[in-house]
């Protein structure tokens, strides 16, 4: 008969206490400690960050027990505020497009580029944006890129679908990609196509043109306008081959009739584009969760939004204790997402992008998937890190809190591809900017940007360009929409940021400031150089001049 290895188990154990009784003379029992024992116990009483908690005989009292409860749904609702902020973040983007008239497949245009006018998530005041909401739930939809663009698609979740223009695969020569909507499963052309996969039912198109010579954005807008076309996929048209007809798996189709694209110029116009922090967030990502399938999300994070009664297919009713504690979240969420950028120091002292700096990017940690740092570019060739296993969680909330889109080609090394970014928060002396004061940065010769650089300013509390007369807060090396910063007779650039521009200082060095706000800036590197990567060019610290 055969014996089971289970039953081998118990066989051996039985004979070895057998053994071990004959020859000691007692069983042989594990000792437990009254140490381990107390270790593993509740105490009658015990003083916690949440209070005071009290258990009779490891039993919880009522008090204790509602503490608890307390104190685990607001983790958990500060949790969806961190990790799913993004939701809520591509969520706003939609309603702000749709708020100015743009429905499924229209652009949205910035013809004379984007001002301090509309709240946006650190835009740029320096290229074309063109952008669109797409609905996926009734198929796929056809984007015809025009050339020279630079972007990427997300989805509703802003996770990256695949980048469009210079990164992508069109390479900034324009093309056709093929939009494919988590429900789809029917035939996909063989070819004449870059194909994308979104796991919710709308994607988020983002795109950025430069402006030709630095002077004139309309060669671009009239590009994009002539040859930007979104348009639903008709199965068995282009990229179909007869071949695949004949074998009875797709039936074959004339070509798609192509509606004229809706443009929306959207510059000067004022409208939001950023979730609140206070209890409308939740209800916002609740939005977002009934609008998407349940499984477009990663299902630890839909776990965390379960946990606080956010669910697909169910309503979302929390009682006025629940609401208490979701606004508490909420603004401890915002707390944490600003003390990330202010203090990123205090717990991320590696986000400096030079040493003793207060210059940084939280991306260089884990790139643009929050997981692994950018990989090495040498000798035409990238030369990729090792898969971390962790996910830089610090890193993906400080980034969403503040700016969007999630992309590959946003954070690599390569030069003279796409733009890079350092975050200021604050001045030399490691203090925030004051906007009735004056500061200014020296910005050593052989600034690293093979197309152009640019500073610009945002206001602390939208995190969106700061609103003054000037317009357009930035300064810059093309002559367009400021005039351009004049250099240095040693080569080097100094610009000003005050409420009033210093005497003798040209216009296109001055970015104007609001006393009664304070402010952060981003400086861009557009097409940067080797030297801003190897680090052999480091931008000066911005320093307090006049109080």
């Amino acid at each position: 008969m055969r014996i089971k290895s289970s039953e081998t188990a118990v066989v051996f154990f039985a004979a070895l206490s057998t053994f071990l009784l004959l020859v000691t003379g007692k069983p042989a029992l594990a000792q437990v400690t009254p140490e381990t024992v107390k270790s593993l116990s509740a105490p009658e009483s015990v003083d916690t960050r949440i209070g005071k908690l009290e258990f009779s005989k490891g039993v919880p009292t009522d008090a204790t027990a509602r503490a608890v409860y307390d104190a685990v749904d607001f983790a958990n609702a500060l949790n969806v505020y961190n990790n799913s902020f993004r939701g809520a973040s591509a969520l706003a983007i939609k309603k702000g497009m749709r708020s100015i008239g743009a429905e499924s497949g229209d652009v949205v245009i910035f013809e004379k580029l984007m001002d301090s006018s509309s709240l946006f998530l650190t835009a740029n005041a320096d290229t074309v944006y063109y952008l669109a909401w797409i609905d996926l739930s009734k198929g796929p939809m056809v984007i015809d890129q025009p050339s020279d663009g630079l972007g990427a698609i997300n989805d509703m979740w802003f996770q990256w679908v695949i980048d469009v223009g210079k990164p992508g695969p069109d390479r900034g020569l324009g093309g056709k990609y093929l939009i494919v909507g988590p429900d789809y499963d029917g035939p996909l052309p063989q070819g004449g196509y870059f194909v994308a996969h979104c796991r919710t039912n709308t994607a988020l198109y983002a795109l950025r043109a430069f402006i030709a010579n630095g002077n004139d954005p309309k060669p671009a807008v009239d590009n994009i306008k002539q040859n930007l076309k979104i348009y639903p996929y008709k199965p068995g048209s282009f990229g179909t081959p007869i071949a695949e007809a004949l074998e009875g798996k797709v039936r074959l189709e004339g070509e798609p009739k192509v509606p004229p694209t809706k443009f929306i110029d959207a510059s000067g116009m004022s409208f939001n584009t950023i979730p609140p922090s206070d209890y409308g967030f939740f209800e916002m990502i609740n939005e977002n969760v009934q609008n998407e399938p349940e499984t477009s999300y990663d299902v630890e994070l839909s776990g965390q939004l379960a946990a606080i009664g956010i669910v697909h297919g169910k309503k979302f009713k929390p009682d006025e204790r629940m609401k208490k504690i979701l606004s508490d979240a909420a603004q401890t969420g915002q707390g944490f997402g600003r003390a990330l950028q202010w203090q990123f120091a205090d717990a991320h002292p590696d986000w400096a992008y030079y040493p003793d700096s207060h210059w940084f990017s939280m991306l260089w940690q884990g790139g643009a998937l929050f997981e692994t740092p950018p990989p090495l570019f040498e000798d035409g060739m990238f030369k990729p890190f090792p898969p971390t296993g962790a996910r830089t969680l610090d890193s993906r909330t400080a980034f969403y809190y503040a700016y969007t889109l999630d992309s590959p080609a946003m954070i690599m090394r390569i030069p003279e591809v796409g733009s890079q970014y350092l975050m200021g928060f604050l001045d030399a002396e490691g203090k925030p900017f004051d906007g009735a004061k004056t500061y200014k940065v020296d910005l050593p010769k052989g600034i690293p940007a093979g197309a152009f650089w640019s500073l610009t300013l945002y206001d602390n509390q939208t995190r969106s360009m700061l609103q003054t007369p000037q317009k357009y807060p930035r300064a810059g090396s093309q002559s367009y929409p400021t005039p351009a910063a004049k250099a240095n007779e040693d080569g080097s650039t100094t610009v000003y940021f005050g409420p009033t521009k210093p005497e003798g200082v040209p216009d296109g060095n001055w970015i104007q400031t609001e006393p009664e706000k304070g402010w952060f800036v981003i400086l861009r590197f557009y097409s940067p150089l080797p030297p801003f990567f190897n680090k052999s060019w480091r931008a000066g610290e911005i320093e307090l001049v006049s109080n």
